[in-house]
């Protein structure tokens, strides 16, 4: 017997009647504000081209990790559900084969915010009124295919149905930013800009570094096995991603947040040691603590908003890693301090009011403790949104206990979706303004916030906060 769908106007809002009213006003000023989405993953191609996606399960499956992790820990291997290899090797091809496997376990995704998110895009996208199973399978895959294919559904329209004012991909160093170029060029009004994403040319561990950083010093003119020709590299990069893809953000993911700000004689001697490709671990960790200084100080240069999310062990399963690639699920949340690691940047660059450095983590115990003093404290410093897995509105909830109190609000950076998943953001936005509004509306209802007041706030967390921060 198949269920409905139906989403309740009140999800997300307080059980609380008194709070759940003053909820309601709040979210109804922000419900239909534009999206700015200053920082995800979606293919710039789409936008390029504006070609019909190929089928649901390309669409909403196979390029999304939160969606085929919980598949994996089951034990359904990537293959089956069409994740492509790094040697080529043969995954399911069939879009209609790859969805049935979503729907036999869907309820897999019961409580999760992967959960909330696809049954947003299945009703409000996609108009469909009964929940997704076994007996609904080929019924969501017949109704899904025939809409992708029309022209209401092609990537530029579903940007204007999304109500998006602006959406920023994020691009590899040597990424020569042609679909970005295609776009710039059509006379669409869509604004879809780019961030510069340095990781393969500054982390010495990652795969084919040395190759990498060639190709950069080809790519910009530069002698890249010079400290000072490999800097004047990222300063050409940067700015032609600034000019090419309008880029505004740099974007660095390491394991640690590790910084160091060392002399120039002994940045050059490490320089030195890297580029010979048998620099220690040590070495390693040390170099991407330089370079983040070295970021943030060509930041205070070009004016563009860092990003730094650490705290994620990247890539923790090794099969998976060799086999499928980086991106693939298998990314896992340690442990990480930011005091100390952060020091020798703060002491470097830190007091700088013209400087927006925005901190994302994983180890949300870290909040309180750490990022939230550092934050109320540094000009620099601005706190990013819950990341990643905690991503949901119990990560959302527990964001604004932790920090709200010593941080404020203003030295966060309101909402962005950090996503590959384009039909998502919608549904990520509702519910991190459902979210926001119902914390507003707690402290509304114990007295410490005046309903007017929580409605300016309300708006500055949707879409002021954002656009300051990333300097839109």
């Amino acid at each position: 017997m198949t269920k409905p769908l139906k989403l309740n106007p009140d999800r997300l809002f307080p059980a609380d009647s008194k709070e759940r009213d003053i909820a309601r006003n709040l979210y109804k000023s922000v419900a239909d504000l534009p999206i700015i989405s200053p920082h995800g993953h979606t293919d710039p191609s789409w936008f390029a081209d504006d070609e019909a996606f190929p089928n649901p399960a390309q669409l909403l499956i196979t390029p999304d990790h939160y969606v085929f992790r919980m598949l994996y820990s089951q034990g359904i291997a990537l293959s089956k559900l069409g994740v492509p290899t790094i040697d080529g090797s043969p995954t399911e091809t069939d879009g209609r084969t790859i969805w049935r496997l979503l729907a036999e376990n869907y309820h897999l995704f019961r409580g999760t915010p992967s959960r909330t998110w696809l049954d947003w895009v299945f009703a409000e996208v996609f108009k469909l009124d009964v929940m997704l199973d076994t007996e609904t399978s080929d019924l969501y895959y017949d109704v899904m295919a025939e809409k992708l294919n029309s022209p209401e559904f092609r990537p530029r329209a579903l940007y204007k149905k999304f109500n998006i004012e602006l959406l920023s991909t994020t691009e590899g160093a040597l990424d020569d930013l042609r679909h970005h170029k295609k776009i710039s060029e059509s006379g669409w009004d869509g604004r879809v800009i780019t961030t510069y994403r340095p990781d393969s040319v500054i982390d010495p561990e990652f795969e084919g570094f040395l190759d990498n950083v060639e190709a950069f010093g080809k790519l910009t003119n530069e002698d890249t096995t010079d400290w000072a020709g490999y800097l004047n590299a990222h300063r050409s990069r940067r700015e032609y991603f600034r000019n090419v893809g309008g880029a505004t953000a740099s974007d660095h993911g390491f394991e640690t947040a590790t910084t160091a700000n060392l002399s120039p004689q002994d940045a050059e001697a490490l320089f030195n040691r890297v580029i010979k490709g048998n620099c220690s671990a040590q070495d390693a960790e040390l170099f991407r603590g330089q370079m983040l200084t070295e970021m943030a100080r060509m930041s205070l240069d070009d004016g563009m908003t860092m990003q730094i999310h650490a705290g994620s062990c990247r890539n923790h399963n090794q099969s998976v890693f060799q086999q499928f690639g980086r991106d693939k699920g298998a990314d896992i949340p340690v442990q990480t301090e930011y005091t100390r690691a952060l020091k020798p940047l703060l002491d470097a660059v830190g007091n700088e009011p013209s400087l927006t450095v925005i901190l994302f983590t994983l180890d949300e115990d870290n909040y309180s403790r750490e990022l939230a003093t550092m934050a109320g404290h540094y000009p620099a410093l601005k706190l990013g949104p819950p990341w990643w897995f905690h991503d949901s509105p119990e990560g959302m909830r527990r964001f604004r206990e932790k920090t709200t109190e010593t941080a404020g609000f203003y030295n966060t950076v309101g909402f962005n979706d950090d996503t590959r998943a384009f039909l998502s953001i919608p549904a990520r936005h509702d519910v991190a303004r459902r979210m926001d509004c119902g914390w507003l509306a707690k402290l509304v209802a114990d007295h410490r916030l005046d309903e007017t007041e929580a409605a300016e706030i309300a708006k500055d967390l949707t879409y002021n906060l954002p656009k300051k921060a990333y300097k839109l």
